[in-house]
């Protein structure tokens, strides 16, 4: 099976190394490279694949190219589509737990990175252009697009938004009637298994963390780590950008108000945590790697063994329930799309999400510096937004290049 999809696992491989922006801007990554360089799934399949992730809790950029794999070689592809795409970042964010105290946090050096944002954007741009030509194609789609275009920029970052309106996008293309195709498609049975084994391992979690907390096992930690890290992984809608203040929350805030009912509880100092979280964004790949590093930051008072395993316990723990859901909801959702009222909802769904990357796109260029009082990096910042969009519309060039290029920009200027 390996050898066969050996070019697919390079070309994630590559993706993973190169994916920076952040989620926003890995939708036009896998725009270029599993659609029109190697043409792996379509347009239509891909817009459909982010659509039904971000319906789902967890990662979506991780749960779609998991989806990607799940599509060319089943549950063992898709397996180690996710192992490949995520092993990187949580492997630089996890050796980061190790050498953070020694780097000088005011001098990490990051302009290498400053014009990875206009980048960004252009990415987002091409995604938003490839994905309109395709669901916008009448009066609703227009007005789908417009609504989920404004409300996403105006509550941006508010985790119910993007939910929301993909639901109320599928809701309203259901109004019409004359639109309705029509399948033989026999529903396929449903495999638990993986349901089961999210649920199960989700109150177990639970129950003996909080046993352990009771009872005051020794080196209760490792336990309750799991816990909260899986409880995260498994609640939290909209991305890293939502993910990143639960974690704070949990981890240097709600310690020190439970000091004297519960000393041993899990807890980083803000100081390290700020610092992990500015570098992660600097970090290509998914931005739930960071739980590699709170994991290790966590258990690096217990010695260098317990450390690494607390950066092994926060991959698994960030990335299970992302996987195991996005798994077993998948073929529900192939089974309803024979109902014509699927069918329906997909065209108002794909509306909504060219709206939520249109407004995305103009969120992120607000943090882009179109003043700065050296103009040669306000027209660098421009010419990277509009190169990069022209480069993978016009052009074959591979992402990466792109990605590197733009590296090689911040290093120069």
């Amino acid at each position: 099976m390996l050898h066969r999809h050996l070019s697919f696992l390079k070309a994630v491989l590559l993706q993973s190394v190169t994916a920076f922006g952040g989620p926003q801007a890995h939708l036009g990554m896998m725009m270029k490279t599993f659609v029109q360089q190697k043409p792996y799934v379509t347009k239509e399949e891909l817009m459909e694949y982010n659509a039904f992730c971000q319906l789902l809790p967890g990662a979506s950029s991780t749960q779609t190219i998991t989806l990607i794999g799940y599509k060319r070689g089943g549950v063992p592809l898709a397996v180690v589509t996710l192992l490949v795409w995520i092993l990187p970042a949580s492997i630089i964010m996890g050796g980061l737990s190790f050498l953070l105290q020694y780097i000088d946090k005011k001098e990490l050096g990051t302009d290498i990175f400053k014009f990875i944002a206009p980048m960004a954007v252009g990415f987002l741009a091409y995604a938003a252009f490839i994905t309109f030509t395709v669901a916008i194609k009448n009066l609703i789609t227009w007005i789908i697009m417009f609504v989920g275009a404004t409300a996403t920029y105006f509550l941006f970052g508010q985790p119910w938004v993007i939910p929301t309106l993909i639901l109320v996008g599928g809701i309203a293309t259901n109004f019409s009637m004359t639109r309705i195709p029509q399948t033989e498609q026999k529903p396929r049975k449903i495999k638990w298994w993986n349901f089961w084994l999210f649920g199960i391992i989700f109150l177990a979690a639970g129950f003996i963390s909080e046993m352990a907390r009771k009872q005051e096992w020794p080196d209760r930690k490792p336990i309750n780590l799991f816990e909260n890290t899986y409880r995260m992984g498994s609640l939290v809608f909209g991305g890293g950008q939502v993910l990143i203040p639960m974690m704070y929350e949990q981890w240097s805030v709600r310690p020190e108000n439970v000091k004297d009912k519960n000393p041993n509880a899990v807890q980083i100092d803000e100081e390290s945590l700020y610092t992990g979280m500015g570098i992660v964004r600097a970090v290509p790949g998914p931005v739930f790697s960071i739980a590699s590093f709170t994991g290790g930051m966590a258990l690096k008072d217990m010695g260098y063994k317990m450390q690494v395993l607390g950066c092994l316990i926060g991959m698994i723990a960030i990335f299970l329930p992302s996987a195991l859901l996005v798994l077993f909801f998948f073929p529900i959702w192939n089974n309803m799309k024979k109902y014509a009222a699927v069918y329906r909802s997909l065209e108002g769904i794909n509306a909504a999400v060219v709206g939520i990357m249109i407004a995305s796109t103009f969120y992120i260029m607000k943090d882009i510096s179109f003043s700065d009082e050296k103009m040669i990096s306000t027209s660098i910042n421009i010419l990277t937004m509009m190169g990069t969009f022209s480069l993978l519309q016009f052009t074959r060039l591979p992402a990466p290049i792109i990605v590197a290029g733009c590296l090689l920009l911040g290093y120069i200027f």
